[in-house]
């Protein structure tokens, strides 16, 4: 059977299932490289592809606005006599405004700049990330969050497991590992960048902190748009779903946000001191421990439409997974098979169908 990539002939930002308008560079397309991702397709599989790409492609050429679109070296329309400032990803040449970068073309007031659609996160604040801590150092926390440099978690821009709001001692400084170890998933959000060009987060809030019981994906972050719910709980489905700005998802159990004020400070010291093995555990409390297997099924399912939709460079969003999973559920698609090559023609298949049905009701 022939390999071919299955980014081949995909449209970068376009937005998906409950987008209303589509957002894509098709000029840029001929200069993109291929991701690596092989995906072995038989000819009639390869034929079906290409047919429903293409259709997605002169529906994309169509709905995109004029001159919004712009190639390496294309002119930009503007006026001189208005003061144009010329911002990232544009030059001067012969006394016209050309585009050093692929993307579209936005304009501030007088700034003209083009926004790269396929680019690194630029952390902004405000933004809901997802990372993974690195390194524990004094009075902060390491964490990788898929950009250029580290992002730092201060001790004191977090809240504390006792819930109470006083200031940090040389006591919760040596009781850092017991909050954040290396290795653990953390949802926080930006705070800003400190002076000396370090990226700084903080999670005063209970629906940040540690995350566990799931699974952290990957994607490009350019998938991700900035919207103003980042979180999500499918309460059907017992899932918490975080779509981190910088292209790191969560998929995992639904955990119940505890008023830590109520509880007892001394025991939980107690129990940061001495954790109870596995073995002392009784029957119910190992089982409390344990993720129900509905709940592992919904997260897997979940996780490969995410993955289905990476590899199809689809924007994600909330409802296009939910379309996917629905999708997946009514076809009576193992998880396991919902990577397949077969799975993501039916997915490029059912987004031409909608755009063609959304271009008609026009």
């Amino acid at each position: 059977m022939p390999t071919i990539c299955a980014s081949r002939d995909k449209f970068l930002g376009f937005s998906s299932w409950g987008e209303g308008v589509l957002q894509c560079c098709v000029v840029c397309l001929r200069n993109r490289e291929m991701r690596g991702l092989q995906v072995s397709l038989n000819q009639t599989q390869k034929v079906r592809l290409e047919r429903a790409l293409e259709k997605l492609k002169v529906l994309s050429a169509s709905n995109a606005k004029p001159n919004a679109c712009v190639n390496v070296a294309d002119a930009i329309p503007v006026n001189f006599e208005d003061g144009v400032l010329k911002g990232h990803g544009t030059t001067e040449l012969e006394g016209e405004v050309v585009a050093t970068v692929c993307g579209v073309v936005e304009r501030v007031n007088k700034l003209v700049y083009v926004r790269a659609l396929r680019a690194r996160y630029k952390p902004e604040i405000g933004d809901i990330i997802v990372g993974r801590v690195i390194e524990i150092a004094p009075k902060r926390w390491r964490l990788e969050i898929n950009f250029r440099q580290d992002a730092v978690l201060m001790l004191s821009s977090m809240n504390l497991p006792d819930g109470i709001q006083r200031r940090r001692t040389a006591v919760d400084e040596l009781n850092m590992r017991s909050i954040f170890e290396e290795n653990d998933v953390i949802c926080a959000e930006v705070r800003g960048f400190q002076h000396d060009g370090s990226l700084h987060l903080q999670a005063r809030s209970q629906k940040y902190g540690k995350l566990d019981r799931g699974q952290l994906l990957t994607v490009p972050p350019y998938l991700v748009k900035r919207r103003k719910q980042h979180f999500h709980h499918l309460e059907q489905y017992g899932i918490d779903l975080i779509l981190g700005c910088n292209g790191f998802i969560w998929v995992g159990e639904h955990t119940q946000i505890k008023d830590d004020m109520i509880e007892d400070q001394s025991s939980k010291a107690e129990q940061q001191h001495s954790k109870p093995s596995r073995n002392s555990m009784s029957l119910e409390e190992q089982e409390r421990t344990y993720t129900p297997l509905d709940i592992r099924q919904n997260i897997c399912r979940i996780a490969n439409a995410v993955r289905v939709l990476s590899n199809l460079d689809f924007s994600i969003t909330l409802e296009v997974i939910m379309e996917i999973y629905n999708l997946s559920s009514s076809l009576n698609i193992d998880i396991h098979q919902m990577l397949g090559p077969e799975f993501c023609v039916l997915v490029a298949e059912a987004e031409a169908e909608r755009q063609s049905l959304v271009k008609k009701k026009r």
